[in-house]
């Protein structure tokens, strides 16, 4: 790059350029059709079932504040990411200014470590729910639903706070070519020209803490349910409570493997291709599973919408 900016006897790049998801032009045309179409999905489902929760009084339940949480946060952050993907594959290869890249940047760590704890609030409140009846309604009261949805939001903003602030102080002197479809932690890192080890420190760190932990919190309540379903005594009800974990299940883990295996690793990825196609899973695939797993399915969320139509 030929344009540069001298601060402080460091010379940083001004812009970035976003290769997108592919270059293959006979492919982008196919693809922008397939993700425009995923995205207007994508938020269709989730504005459908805030829509439907916050005017149902039957919704207003922990279970179902959780899952309009989890809609709202999956709306951001596909609308964080989706546009510049889409972009990349309408036009190619495009520049972004250094400071539109770090606020994407921002946004999109404090929306994925938001989504961590946030699942795993989910995963204990079923857990209270199926193993511990009959304190359900004191152990996820209102006030304790609102800290847990409120810390997970104030802890994924912490995390970028401190995430995007390293990120962004490194040097970056060139090149300034990203092989990815939106600004993310291991491309930048891998153009940087100073010393990282640091910035990687602390991106591995946070990674351990939000990530293992979340999942750990999660994995937790999931066995203490499974063991709580093996022990009901009819076995139509324990195919349906094992039926109903087990799509969780399969969300929680596609989640939870796709972001660990980016995010928790004390070095750079040099697999950029693997990378982007990681990316599109937690950034694509499962919020447009979120809703049809968690809300679409569930009788009560189906009745609701039965009676807007009618």
């Amino acid at each position: 790059m030929d344009r540069s900016l001298e601060i402080g006897n460091v010379t940083r790049v001004q812009e970035f350029v976003l290769l997108g998801l592919s270059t293959r032009l006979g492919l982008r045309d196919t693809l922008f059709a397939v993700f425009l179409t995923l995205y207007l999905l994508i938020l269709l489902e989730n504005t459908l079932i805030v829509y439907l929760i916050c005017s149902h009084r039957e919704l207003q339940k922990p279970m179902y504040f959780f899952l309009g949480n989890l809609s709202l946060l999956e709306m951001s952050y596909v609308t964080v990411t989706m546009p510049s993907l889409l972009l990349g594959l309408w036009t190619g290869p495009y520049h972004v200014s250094f400071t539109a890249c770090m606020t994407q940047l921002f946004f999109f760590i404090s929306l994925i470590c938001t989504e961590c704890t946030l699942l795993a609030s989910m995963a204990y409140d079923r857990y209270v729910a199926i193993c511990s009846p009959l304190h359900y309604p004191l152990l996820m009261r209102p006030r304790v639903c609102l800290s847990l949805a409120l810390s997970s939001w104030l802890g994924g903003l912490l995390v970028s706070v401190i995430k995007t602030a390293c990120i962004a102080s490194l040097s970056y002197c060139g090149p300034n070519v990203l092989n990815h479809f939106f600004c993310d932690v291991s491309p930048l890192l891998n153009l940087s020209c100073t010393h990282v080890a640091l910035t990687e420190l602390v991106d591995f760190i946070s990674a351990i803490i939000i990530l293992w932990g979340s999942l750990l919190v999660a994995m937790a309540s999931y066995v203490a349910i499974g063991r709580a379903v093996l022990r009901m005594p009819s076995a139509a009800a324990r195919c349906k409570a094992f039926s109903t974990c087990a799509s969780h299940l399969v969300v929680v883990g596609i989640f939870y493997s796709a972001t660990i295996f980016i995010y928790a690793r004390p070095s750079r990825i040099e697999a950029m291709d693997l990378n982007k196609v990681l990316s599109v899973i937690y950034t694509v695939v499962t919020p447009m599973c979120n809703p049809i797993i968690y809300c679409l399915r569930n009788k009560e969320v189906l009745a609701a919408f039965h009676r807007t139509l009618h």
